[in-house]
C-alpha cells in the first residue's frame, strides 16, 4: 500500500517536472523569439532594454549561478542535478521548485530556467524579477523582459494563466 502510494506520487511528480520542463523550454523560446523581435523592431512595453546607466538588474543569479559560469562551478552551488544531460541539467528543487541550466559546447551556461508551480510556491515577486511596470492581462498572465546589453544577458518573468499558474524565470546569454 505505501509502495504504491509513493509510486503515484513519484508518477505526478514526474508528470509535473516534464509539465514544468516543457513550459521552461516554452519560456526559453519565448525569450529568444522576443530577443530576435528586439532587434528588428522598436521596443515595447513588455520588451526593455536598461540604458546603461541603470545596468545593474534586480535578478542576475539563481542560487549564485551565473550566466557564463562553468559547469562544474553551477553543480558545487547547486549540487548534484537530478537529470544531467550533455549541455544541460536539470534540479527538482521541490515539489513546486524546478531549475534548468544550459551550457554550450564548452560547458559554461548560457540560460537558467526556474519554474514555479502555483503563486504560493515561493517564487520572487515579478518586481524582483524584471521591475515595475509589468501588464497583468484579465486572466492573471503576465510578461516581461529585460535586456541589459552591456552585461551580455536578458531577464524575463511569465506567468500563465489560472489559479495554478506556472510561474517562469529566465536569464539567458545575448547571442
Amino acid at each position: 500500500m505505501i509502495h504504491n502510494a509513493t509510486d503515484s506520487l513519484f508518477l505526478r511528480l514526474i508528470g509535473i517536472l516534464l509539465c514544468v520542463a516543457l513550459f521552461g523550454l516554452f519560456g526559453a523560446y519565448l525569450g529568444t523569439q522576443a530577443n530576435a523581435q528586439a532587434k528588428s523592431q522598436p521596443k515595447t512595453s513588455n520588451v526593455l532594454s536598461e540604458p546603461a546607466a541603470t545596468q545593474q538588474p534586480p535578478y542576475s543569479d539563481y542560487k549564485g549561478v551565473r550566466i557564463g559560469m562553468s559547469m562544474e562551478e553551477a553543480r558545487v552551488k547547486l549540487g548534484q542535478p537530478t537529470r544531467e544531460f550533455e549541455n544541460q541539467d536539470l534540479y527538482v528543487v521541490s515539489e513546486t521548485e524546478t531549475a534548468q541550466v544550459f551550457y554550450d559546447a564548452k560547458h559554461k551556461i548560457t540560460a537558467i530556467t526556474i519554474d514555479y508551480l502555483g503563486d504560493k510556491s515561493g517564487a520572487p515577486d515579478n518586481k524582483a524579477i524584471v521591475g515595475d511596470n509589468i501588464q497583468t492581462k484579465p486572466d492573471g498572465s503576465m510578461y516581461k523582459l529585460v535586456r541589459y546589453e552591456q552585461l551580455g544577458f536578458w531577464v524575463s518573468f511569465n506567468r500563465t494563466a489560472g489559479e495554478l499558474g506556472i510561474i517562469t524565470v529566465t536569464i539567458q546569454k545575448i547571442w
